[in-house]
C-alpha cells in the first residue's frame, strides 16, 4: 500500500484504533475486541512490549492496515515497517522519521499542536497531519482556512460524543485512543465492553 493509497483509505474509514498499554497479551485482546467491532485500520504504539511482534501478527491479516505510533527514530521505523506496518505516526514532527518513512514507501502521520508546526510536517513531505493532543473542533475549521491542503487527523481527546463534529469541521479522519482502549477494560481483558464501545463509534462515524 503507497502513502497514497493509505491516505485515500483512511479518508474512507474515517477513524483508526489507537491502542497503548503495557502487556502485549491484553494489548491482543483489546485490539480483536476493537476488529470486532469494526475498526479495519489499526495502530499499536511502540511503548507496548513486543509491538513489532503484534503488528506482523496482524499484518498478516489482509483485512487490516496496521500501522505503529510513537516512531521517534529511523530505527524504530525501519523495525515497524519490517514487522508489517502500512503507516507510521509520531508524536512530534521528526524530520528523520518522515524522510525514513518516504524512503520506505510508507505514510508518516507526524504529531503537531500548531499550525506552523503542520505546515512544516506537509512542507516535509508527511501525507497526515496528527493533531496531538485534539483540540475543539472549531480549531480544525479554522487552521483549514488559510491551510485547506492539509490532512489533519485529531487523536487523544477524540470521544463518541465529539466525533460528529470534528469530522464535521473537516477533519481527515479521527483516531480513537482511551476513549476506546478504556485502560481499565484492557487490563481487565473485558473484551465485550471495548467491542461495544467500537461499534458505537463507527455507527457514529458513519452518519
Amino acid at each position: 500500500m503507497s502513502p497514497e493509497d493509505f491516505v485515500e483509505e483512511l479518508a474512507r474509514h474515517r477513524a483508526s484504533a489507537i491502542l497503548r498499554c503495557p502487556s502485549d497479551a491484553d494489548a491482543r485482546v483489546a485490539m480483536d475486541a476493537a476488529i470486532r467491532g469494526g475498526f479495519r485500520i489499526c495502530e499499536f504504539t511502540l511503548t507496548i512490549p513486543n509491538a513489532c511482534g503484534l503488528i506482523r501478527e496482524f499484518a498478516g491479516r489482509s483485512d487490516l492496515v496496521i500501522g505503529a505510533g510513537t516512531v521517534l527514530t529511523r530505527e524504530d521505523a525501519r523495525a515497524a515497517v519490517a514487522a508489517g506496518a502500512r503507516f507510521l505516526v509520531s508524536p512530534v514532527v521528526d524530520r528523520e522519521v518522515i524522510e525514513e518513512a518516504h524512503r520506505l514507501g510508507v505514510a508518516s502521520i507526524p504529531g503537531a499542536a500548531t499550525p506552523t508546526e503542520m505546515l512544516h510536517a506537509h512542507r516535509l513531505g508527511a501525507p497526515l497531519q496528527k493533531l496531538f493532543p485534539a483540540q475543539p473542533p472549531s480549531w480544525i475549521a479554522q487552521v483549514l482556512g488559510p491551510l485547506p491542503f492539509l490532512r489533519i487527523v485529531p487523536t487523544a481527546g477524540i470521544t463518541l460524543a465529539n466525533v460528529r463534529e470534528n469530522l464535521a469541521a473537516g477533519a481527515h479522519a479521527v483516531g480513537f485512543v482511551n476513549s476506546l482502549f478504556d485502560p481499565s477494560d484492557v487490563a481487565a481483558r473485558r473484551a465485550d465492553a471495548i467491542e461495544s464501545r467500537a461499534r458505537a463509534m463507527l455507527e457514529e462515524v458513519g452518519r
